[in-house]
């Protein structure tokens, strides 16, 4: 099982027990919630940037 970092939250998931995920430029995003997907959707640049930090 594959475990992803949701972007938004930093909590880590099981990319099959992920409630929601995104598509964004080639990659697919997992998410907690609805909640973070919505925060991502909106600003995705700004979550990236803080992953590379």
């Amino acid at each position: 099982m594959a475990k992803h970092e949701d972007p938004v939250c930093k909590m880590v998931i099981d990319e099959k027990l992920a409630p929601e995920k995104y598509d964004y430029k080639g990659k697919t995003y997992f998410f907690c919630a609805k909640g973070c997907k919505d925060k991502f959707e909106k600003e995705p640049e700004k979550y990236l940037a803080q992953k590379t930090k």
